[in-house]
Parts: C-alpha cells; sequence; structure tokens
C-alpha cells in the first residue's frame, strides 16, 4: 500500500469514527433537552389550585406568596374535589404519575407549609392554623341552626378568646415568631374577611388585634392573593377603627 493510500485510509477511519460520535450524540442531547423542557413545564404545573376570588382560594394564594410557591391557577370544570367544592389543591409530582389532592383550606395551608422549609417550630404554626379552623370562624361568624351568617362574635368585648389573642398580640408582631407564617395567613384571613363581610364592624376594643390585621393586610403578598381594592377597603376600614378608639380615650379625659 502506497502512503498515500494509507493516509487516505487513516482519514476515512477518521471520519467514520467522528460521524459515529456525532450520531451517538444527537440523540442523547435531544433527549436531554425534552427532558428539561419537559422537567421545566411540569415544574411550573406543580401546584394547580381550583378556586376563585369569591372563597376561600385567595388566603391559599396568600400562604403560596409568603412561602416562595408557585401555583397555576386550574380549570373548575376539572375539579378534583369529591364534593366539588373550592378550594382544592392537586400536587403533581415528578416521581408520581398521580397528583397528590388536598382540600379544606386548613390542610391546604399545612401542605404548603411542608412543602416549604421556610418555616419553623412547625408544631406551633399547624396548632394556629387548627385552632382557626375549629375556634376562630366559629367567633368570626355566627350561623343560625341552618348555616346563614348573621353577624360576627368579634363584637363581644366580653369573649374570653379574642380577650386572649388580642392580649398575645401585645406582646408580638406575628403569632410564631418573628416573622409571618401560615398560622398568621389563617388567623389574620378569618379576622379580615369578619371587616369585608361586615364592614360597619367595631373591633376598636381590641386594639392590638386591629393592629395585627393591618400588619397583615399591608403585605405585598395579601395584595397580590385578595387583589388591590380589598387591601386599600380593608386598610382604610382598620385606620378609621384606630382612629375611632383614640376619640372614645380623648372624651374620657
Amino acid at each position: 500500500m502506497t502512503p498515500f493510500a494509507t493516509l487516505r485510509h487513516a482519514l476515512l477511519l477518521m471520519l467514520v469514527v467522528c460521524m459515529e460520535t456525532i450520531n451517538a450524540f444527537i440523540p442523547n442531547q435531544l433527549t436531554t433537552r425534552l427532558s428539561s423542557s419537559t422537567t421545566a413545564i411540569f415544574a411550573e404545573k406543580s401546584l394547580t389550585l381550583y378556586g376563585s376570588q369569591g372563597s376561600r382560594s385567595p388566603l391559599v394564594n396568600w400562604a403560596a406568596y409568603e412561602l416562595g410557591l408557585d401555583i397555576t391557577m386550574g380549570d373548575l370544570s376539572r375539579n378534583p374535589h369529591p364534593f366539588g367544592q373550592i378550594p382544592c389543591l392537586e400536587h403533581y409530582k415528578i416521581d408520581s404519575k398521580d397528583p397528590t389532592m388536598v382540600f379544606e383550606s386548613g390542610a391546604i395551608l399545612l401542605y404548603l407549609d411542608a412543602l416549604s422549609d421556610k418555616s419553623s417550630n412547625k408544631g406551633e404554626i399547624y396548632s394556629w392554623v387548627s385552632w382557626a379552623n375549629a375556634s376562630l370562624d366559629p367567633i368570626c361568624f355566627l350561623e343560625t341552626p341552618n348555616g346563614k351568617v348573621y353577624d360576627t362574635g368579634l363584637k363581644d368585648v366580653k369573649n374570653p378568646k379574642i380577650y386572649k389573642l388580642n392580649q398575645l398580640l401585645q406582646e408580638r408582631s406575628f403569632l410564631v415568631g418573628d416573622e409571618i407564617s401560615v398560622a398568621d395567613v389563617a388567623v389574620a384571613s378569618y379576622l379580615l374577611y369578619v371587616v369585608q363581610f361586615f364592614p360597619d364592624v367595631d373591633l376598636s376594643t381590641w386594639p392590638s388585634m386591629v393592629q395585627y390585621m393591618k400588619r397583615c393586610a399591608s403585605r405585598e403578598e395579601y395584595g397580590m392573593a385578595f387583589g388591590n381594592r380589598v387591601q386599600e377597603f380593608l386598610l382604610d376600614k382598620l385606620d378609621k377603627m384606630g382612629s375611632d378608639r383614640k376619640e372614645k380615650l380623648f372624651r374620657m379625659l
């Protein structure tokens, strides 16, 4: 074999090796891109919330914003809640074919908090969430035997639970620790709903609680979840409650 033929043979061999390398690389690259793209899309839809502004869904959005979690709003016609109610959450996990379904606002808050590593003292936080649903809700919204809301028990100046809550809030900015948590989302949401349902309610008997409500309602995340109009309305009402209390104290002097 001449030197020229040997060189040509070597070049052809190198070309074959290069082509095999390229062919082997391209499918893997495409697979990787497809996998990454699919994962990105999947991650975007990992938390799907079925709800509306007229329900308790916004408090779930509020919690998600505070925890730094992304939630996609789902099509209500595909709501998986066994009784067709809202809010309802679906969590699509990368390692699972079927999503995890969570319903009841309190349970959803606890689930979201468990997904986040942002909060500590979870036992105390979960206690407050349970208290909000079991004890605070019936005080905030008094119902007739057939379930119709007719008034709020927050006006009762002798209510021992609200008295204690107001007392606790004299000593702290938030319920658990120095930062807001889903405990505050649960408790403050009920308190603020009262002002929405009963705009003329006077809560000036509970000044520390009113300040706490203002602190929570003024947060950017609250406005993002409930809307700026609701936020402005509540802050205006709460400011007037504080002013009314100052006027009453001034008249007593």
